[in-house]
């Protein structure tokens, strides 16, 4: 579908296109193979792995401490994913007015200290209420990211930077999943929390201190009619909200697998450990590689093809998980997680182009779909795991697979 190339002209006159167009055309593109381009992929790869180790670190080493269920238990990452979908409402323009880098330094800054607290909480709600302002600080380091490296780096290798900084993800999820088990058999949740929140604001040190400042980044107003003109905008795109409702399937799957895949491996007839149940989740370094090798088959197949065969790949992983086998749960996990992470890095990487302006808004309503998805999919989960144990995981997430494949059929029949 062919774009108009009218500019939107805002209240105090000034063409928001036009503007874009001449300040990209005079500034340098940050390319592949130069000494920042090594810095923000460093920068940014840091940031993706404390923001998902933060994340991921509570469940399901929290249920035993606290008496909790299962299902109980998953409000502790529900309530984190959910606050940080709402922040992402804020913070998204925020950036768009005040800058990028700012808000993400401080952004992860908050979430760590917010950890570090938690580790000294005594009380189920008190757990949730540091859970739910460390998810609230995270949204100013998810969205802010893809608009940074959208804005910054070569379109050219935009999709490659996009998927290094999801890998990054990828690669916090497992550390998160896998110190917090590890170190909660051998000492304590306490300790495997902290040292987590220590790692993330060390972290968020060497962020500060390595990431290039913005060239090409404009200041927008906060103005709320500007707001809604470009909120608009973004709904009446042929792409965007389709993917936005790409994010929310993708995410939702992929956290009810890794909710209550552990609560399968604990009980009869595995009765694993806490620290083997957190050894598996070295299945995440599937996605460090296969999220920048999907941002660069786009280059080579396009964005469509590539999104549908990861989610296919997904829903194939999905189906192994539902053997018996421990050998053939754990080849399962690989493959779906190696397909989430190329899903999302396509489907994220694909927000920038799409955008006109205002691209940390736009990247915030993806996210905040996808966030969105973590929380409600995540939580439905439990009662799907409760009334019908893993084959009801299995269809409720082979339900949520399918709607994925006919949105992104829809995308690729658009050809956008």
């Amino acid at each position: 579908m062919r774009r108009s190339s009218q500019a939107v002209t805002l209240d105090d006159g000034e063409s928001a296109d036009s503007t874009a167009v001449s300040s990209a055309a005079s500034s340098v593109w940050i390319k592949r193979g130069t000494p920042q381009f090594m810095r923000v992929t460093l920068a940014l790869f840091s940031a993706g792995l404390a923001t998902f180790a933060l994340l991921y670190c509570v469940q399901p080493i929290l249920s035993a401490q606290f008496g909790v269920s299962p299902a109980e238990s998953s409000i502790s990452l529900s309530i984190a994913t959910g606050l940080m979908a709402l922040g992402l409402l804020v913070t998204g323009p925020l950036s768009d007015a005040v800058g990028r880098k700012n808000v993400m330094v401080t952004a992860l800054m908050l979430a760590a200290i917010c950890t570090l607290i938690s580790a000294a909480m005594n009380s189920w709600q008190s757990i949730l209420l540091m859970r739910a302002l460390t998810g609230l600080s995270l949204s100013g380091v998810a969205a802010v990211g893809m608009t940074y490296l959208s804005e910054e780096i070569h379109p050219s290798v935009v999709a490659f930077s996009m998927g290094l900084y999801i890998s990054g993800n990828s690669i916090g999820g497992m550390s998160g999943r896998l110190l917090s088990g590890v170190l909660t058999d051998f000492f304590s949740w306490r300790v495997a929390i902290a040292a987590i929140g220590c790692c993330a604001l060390a972290s968020a040190l060497m962020f500060w201190r390595i990431l290039p400042a913005s060239r090409h980044f404009r200041p927008a107003s906060l103005k709320p009619r500007s707001l809604m003109i470009n909120f608009r905008l973004h709904w009446r795109d042929a792409g965007l909200p389709l993917l936005f409702a790409e994010g929310f399937l993708l995410m939702g799957a992929f956290v009810t697998l890794f909710n209550y895949i552990g609560y399968r491996l604990l009980g009869a007839p595995y009765h694993l450990s806490q620290a083997v149940v957190g050894l598996l989740s070295v299945v995440y370094l599937t996605g460090s590689w296969s999220s920048p090798k999907a941002g660069a088959l786009t280059m080579k197949l396009g964005r469509g093809p590539v999104l549908l065969g990861a989610t296919a790949l997904m829903l194939a992983g999905l189906l192994l998980t539902a053997l018996s086998a421990v050998w053939w749960i754990f080849l399962g996990m690989m493959l779906f997680t190696a397909g989430f992470f190329a899903a999302h890095a396509v489907a994220s990487g694909w927000i920038g182009p799409r955008a006109r302006r205002a691209k940390g808004q736009a990247s915030s309503l993806y996210l905040f779909s996808y966030y969105v998805g973590s929380s409600v999919a995540g939580t439905l989960g439990g009662l799907f795991w409760h009334s019908y144990g893993w084959p009801g995981i299995t269809l409720f997430i082979s339900a949520l697979l399918l709607l994925a494949l006919l949105v992104g059929w829809r995308l690729q029949q658009k050809q956008l």
